[in-house]
This record gives structure tokens, C-alpha cells and sequence, in this order.
């Protein structure tokens, strides 16, 4: 006996209405007819409108159907007419197939585009933009194929913006040509990347120790084909240009890739007809490469220019191989004015030249900036025209050096140490390389060497500095400590060596060469005692054959002795009647004349004499005040002469 609901056609019918009993709300199952005609139907508002009519309970997707279900059961609002049109207006782009786009593509509607100017600029400026970055992304695949790195790759082509455009332009012309009319965007910039040959250039230039930035420069400086940019740099090897100065000289060379290499040739023939030597111009042109974008006219007026203040073509060859921007860099009136400057302090128009060519660097000074503020600070310091005319024309570079952060710092320290201010310009004028030594590293270790270990006194070394300062220029270990340990290995105390420092500050410049044969000669021959040296030091300023020797010799022969100051100061006439007077004092003395009592009451003023020799270590004895002691008087000087 069966159920009704295990029959199979009642359970079929059951399944029909109702695929879950317990669920009022699941719709009915749709038979097979009603789902094929759904699904042959373009949309879902054909089956509306289609003749056949199916239940209300009809629903087309069922994945959803429970809240489908429920959506169909609630009570519809009505729509308007105007509402239909657009939810049909709507439901009609879904049908539409959409067509194929390219990278880069504008969409626009045939029947709203009338012309370029109403395409909007946003969707143009887009659509560059996406073919900018298709052709950059070819050019780095491009790039990585060739065994760049990716790095490298992408570095360099972030610095090839115009050559980029160029590649995007031509990649549309070539849409005109029979074999790329049909191609895409992406074959057609491959191909345009390969015509160009930029990927082999890239690699040889970066063998040739370009970098990528400057390769990126000139790819995009090149007007069309690259293979001048090759071809230049071929050039420019063949004259001696270094492999670090050929991108630098190519970027700041101005628009040297559109000349012919023949243009390039005669200039460089020009140079060495003026004395810049073949080897040369590699290294001219690496350091001013303006000179190639220069013409032969103005190269020419140029060279004239130097050549009238006297230079030779020898002078103008190394003025040029010292400096290069004296050539090519500063314009000729900017030339005219530094030389009218310099010929301000004196100086004509040969010594000009003179001096350009021992320091060109003077031509890259600013007038305004650097010369003028440099002459107001000396001239404040009691430096006047000849002085600076002095240091211009001995130690040109310190027209060249900054004010505040080279000069000023040693003026100070020179003040500081006991120079006053009027000294310090005399000092300088003495010896300008002063003001081109390192404060730190020259100037006060030398200071702190002769307080230190040459036993001048602090309160002296001022006075020895303004008296000599050429001594801050001297080696501490090859000069000045070598002639300090001489000093004190002939007996001379330190405290002592710092007084004859004080007194002739020249005595720590002499070469043992020197210092050596006057001492023996003193010692041995002269037979002087160490304290006539410790109180005459300049006894070494003094000639060996030309002033000490011959004079010892006249005062043996005529058996008379003068202490050193009175024997070698003076010239040789006063010499000749000091010791004409010193003799005939002498006759007199032996013959009796003189009374030895006046001699001694006399003793007090000859030594009073002794003790202030000042003028007779320059000028040697005042003749006028000679005939005026008495006969008594002049006795007495001799006889403490010769003693």
C-alpha cells in the first residue's frame, strides 16, 4: 500500500511547486522551457514584452532567490514615465559590446566630436601621459635586454623626458608607413627604439665613464640622430680629452653637437700656432670647454687682447694651459675692466701682462666682490699704492683669496701677539706670502717653536715677527730647529739665543753652510771670544771674504783691534779713517804725548760710548764729534780700542 507522497509523479509535482516545503517563501522551480527562453533572451526586459506570458512567480536568477522572492511579494511603486525611460536607458549599456582600446586611447562619441579643440584636455594630457609611461617601460625592457641593470635602466630613463616625447612622436608618424599601419602602439615604439641605436650608444658611453645622468643630458641636447653625439665624443679622445671630462665637456661645451668637426680643427690649430702644445689641449678643453663654442673671430680678438700687453706666444701658451677660463670663460669686457683695475696701482701695460701670465687666476677674481674689499681692509692697516703694488706684484694670489676667512683671521693673530697696528701693514708689505699660510698649520706653530725652544721672550716675539717675518715661513724642522741646536752646541745659553734672536731675528735664516766658516774663522783666527758673538750676532749678515777677512787683515797689519760692531759696520771709506785715527792715536800713545792720568779720568766717557754703539754699528763713528774731543780724549779712545 503506498503513501501519496512516495508515488513518483506526486512527488515530481511536489518538487514543482515547492522545492522546500518548510519555506513559504522559496519561489516555484522553473521548468526547462521557461529557462531556456531566459536565458535566449537579450535582456531581461525582452521577456516582458515577448507574447508569451509567463507566471508572476517567474524569477530569473536564483542564486539570491529568497530575497528575490521576497522583493517580488512586497507591493511595487509605480514609476513614471520619465523614470522608465532612464532605467531603459540604463539597462541598454549593459547590453552593448565594448570596443577593443589600445593604451592611450581617447574614447569620444562620434556624434559629439566636431574637432580637436572640444576634446577635453584632461583626457588628452591622460592619454600622453599612459604613452609616456608604455614608451619609458619598452625603453627599460629594452635597457635590462642589453645586460643594464634594472637600476641603471630605470635611473636613465627617468633622465630621458624629451627623448621620450621624440620616441611617442615618431612611433605616430610611423602608423603612416605600410608595414606599421596595422601594428600597435607598443610594437611600433620598439621599433622606433631600435631604429635610434640608443641602447648600444648607452652602453659605449657608459664604458667610456659617462654617467647615466650625463648620458641622460645629451641623448636629450642631440637634435636628431645620435650618431653624433659618437661621433663627438671620437673627437674629443683624439685630442687628449680624458675619460671623466667628456661628459662635462659635452654639457657645458654650449651647442658644440651641431658643429662639423673641421670648425673644431681650427681652433685647435689656432692653439698650438699660439703656443698651447698639442698635449695641452685635451686638458684646456676638459677644464674650459666654452673655447669650442667660441669662432674664430672671437677667438682671435681674444688671443690679441694678451698678445698687446707684451705676452709671447710661450707666455700665452702656459697663461692658458694654468688657467683655460681666461680664454674661453669671461667676455672681453669684462677682460678690459680687471686690467684697467690692476693698472690702477701702478703697473703698465707690459707688467699687466707679466703678471697675468705668472698668475692668470687673477682674471677669475671679482672686481666688486673680492679686489675692492681687500684694498680698503690694507689700506686701513697703513698699506698705500706702493705697498700694495709690492704684494701684488710679489704673492698675486692673495688678490685671489676670500678677505673674511683667510686674511683677516692672520692679521688678527699677528695683533694679538704684541704687533701694533701700523706694524702689521710694514710686516706684510715685507713679505706678503704671509697672508697665503695656514694660521694652524704654519704661522702659530713657528710662534710657539721660537717661545718654546729658541728662548725668545713673549714680550719679543712681536718684535721679532714685525723685524723679520720671513722667519713664519721657514721649515720648524728642516731650518729653525736645525740652526737652534747649532746655537746651543757652541755653548750659548737658551735665554741668551733668545736675546741674540731679539736683536737680529736673520740669524735663524742663515744655512750652517754659512754660520760654520764665520765661526771658525772668529774663533780660530781672529781668536775672539763666544760674548763678542752673544753681543754682535749680526757679525754672521756680514761677508766672510768680501768684509770680515779683508778688514781683519788691515787691523793685524796696522796692530789695532776693534770690537766687531766698529770693525765691520760702516763702509770702507769710514773704515779707512776709523783706522787711520786708531793708528795715529797709537803713535801718539807710544811716543808719550798723551798723559796717563787724563786717560783715566777719560775711562767713564769712552765707556758711556761703548754702551749706546748704536750709530757706529750703521753709520760708524760721527766724524763731527771725533774733532771735537780733545788730543787727551782721542788717546784714551784708542787705547780701549786696541785693548
Amino acid at each position: 500500500m503506498y503513501c501519496h507522497h512516495h508515488h513518483p509523479l506526486a512527488a515530481a509535482a511536489a518538487a514543482d511547486r515547492n522545492p522546500n516545503p518548510r519555506n513559504p517563501f522559496s519561489p516555484p522551480k522553473a521548468t526547462p522551457s521557461l529557462r531556456l527562453s531566459a536565458l535566449q533572451s537579450p535582456d531581461p526586459l525582452s521577456i516582458s514584452s515577448s507574447s508569451t506570458e509567463l507566471p508572476e512567480d517567474v524569477v530569473f536568477r536564483t542564486h539570491n532567490a529568497k530575497s528575490t522572492a521576497l522583493l517580488r511579494r512586497l507591493p511595487q511603486p509605480e514609476l513614471r514615465d520619465d523614470e522608465m525611460m532612464l532605467m531603459e536607458a540604463e539597462l541598454s549599456k549593459f547590453g552593448q559590446r565594448r570596443n577593443h582600446r589600445f593604451p592611450g586611447s581617447i574614447s569620444v562619441s562620434h556624434d559629439q566630436f566636431d574637432g580637436i579643440d572640444d576634446v577635453d584636455d584632461r583626457k588628452v594630457e591622460r592619454a600622453i601621459e599612459i604613452r609616456r609611461a608604455v614608451a619609458a617601460e619598452v625603453l627599460k625592457q629594452a635597457l635590462r635586454a642589453s645586460k643594464l641593470s634594472i637600476t641603471y635602466s630605470e635611473n636613465l630613463v627617468s633622465r630621458l623626458p624629451e627623448f621620450v616625447d621624440r620616441v611617442i612622436i615618431e612611433a605616430a608618424f610611423m602608423k603612416r608607413e605600410p608595414e606599421f599601419s596595422h601594428s600597435t602602439f607598443n610594437a611600433r615604439v620598439k621599433a622606433c627604439i631600435q631604429r635610434s641605436n640608443v641602447v648600444p650608444l648607452v652602453k659605449w658611453l657608459k664604458h667610456n665613464s659617462l654617467t647615466y645622468s650625463q648620458i641622460g643630458k645629451l641623448i636629450c641636447k642631440c637634435p636628431g640622430n645620435l650618431e653624433c653625439l659618437r661621433q663627438m665624443v671620437e673627437w674629443l679622445k683624439s685630442i687628449h680629452v680624458k675619460g671623466e671630462s667628456l661628459g662635462s665637456v659635452l654639457i657645458k661645451a654650449g651647442p658644440v653637437l651641431g658643429r662639423i668637426t673641421e670648425e673644431l680643427d681650427d681652433i685647435v690649430g689656432y692653439l698650438e700656432m699660439h703656443g698651447v702644445r698639442r698635449d695641452w689641449v685635451g686638458f684646456v678643453i676638459g677644464r674650459c670647454p666654452q673655447v669650442l663654442a667660441l669662432t674664430m673671430e672671437e677667438l682671435d680678438a681674444r688671443t690679441r687682447f694678451y698678445m698687446d700687453m707684451g705676452m709671447n706666444e710661450r707666455d700665452f701658451g702656459t697663461m692658458v694651459f694654468d688657467y683655460p677660463r681666461s680664454l674661453g670663460f669671461f667676455s672681453l669686457e669684462e677682460m678690459n675692466s680687471k686690467v684697467n683695475y690692476l693698472k690702477e696701482f701702478g703697473l703698465g701695460a707690459d707688467d699687466v701682462g707679466r703678471l697675468l701670465a705668472f698668475k692668470p687666476q687673477l682674471m677669475g677674481c671679482s672686481i666688486e666682490e673680492r679686489w675692492k674689499p681687500l684694498v680698503k681692509y690694507l689700506y686701513y692697516l697703513g698699506v698705500r699704492r706702493d705697498g700694495m703694488r709690492r704684494i701684488l706684484t710679489m704673492k698675486p694670489m692673495i688678490f685671489c683669496v676670500d678677505l673674511e676667512t683667510t686674511i683677516v683671521p692672520k692679521v688678527r693673530f699677528l695683533q694679538d701677539i704684541g704687533i701694533r697696528e701700523e706694524a702689521v701693514g710694514s710686516a706684510l708689505v715685507k713679505f706678503p706670502p704671509l697672508l697665503t699660510y695656514s694660521l694652524y698649520k704654519k704661522i702659530r706653530p713657528v710662534v710657539i717653536f721660537l717661545i718654546t725652544k729658541a728662548g725668545v721672550a713673549q714680550k719679543d716675539i712681536g718684535k721679532v715677527i714685525a723685524l723679520e717675518p720671513a722667519l713664519l715661513g721657514c721649515s720648524i724642522f728642516d731650518k729653525l730647529e736645525v740652526n737652534v741646536k747649532y746655537f746651543l752646541s757652541l755653548g750659548i745659553r737658551q735665554q741668551l739665543l733668545g736675546e741674540m734672536i731679539a736683536d737680529f731675528p736673520m740669524l735663524l735664516k742663515y744655512n750652517l753652510d754659512i754660520l760654520r766658516p764665520k765661526y771658525r774663522y772668529l774663533r780660530r783666527i781672529m781668536v775672539r771670544p763666544l760674548q763678542d758673538l752673544i753681543e754682535f750676532p749680526r757679525f754672521f749678515s756680514y761677508s766672510l771674504d768680501g768684509r770680515i777677512a779683508p778688514r781683519h787683515k788691515i787691523l793685524v797689519e796696522n796692530r789695532i783691534n776693534f770690537k766687531l760692531r766698529y770693525m765691520l759696520a760702516g763702509s770702507n771709506e769710514e773704515f779707512s779713517c776709523r783706522v787711520e785715527a786708531a793708528v795715529e792715536r797709537r803713535r801718539r800713545f807710544e811716543s808719550g804725548i798723551i798723559d796717563n792720568d787724563n786717560a783715566d779720568d777719560d775711562d767713564s766717557h769712552v765707556m758711556e760710548s761703548e754702551a749706546h754703539p748704536s750709530s757706529l754699528e750703521m753709520d760708524g763713528f760721527d766724524e763731527s764729534k771725533e774733532e771735537n774731543l780733545s788730543e787727551n780724549e782721542q788717546q784714551c779712545l784708542l787705547q780701549v780700542a786696541i785693548d
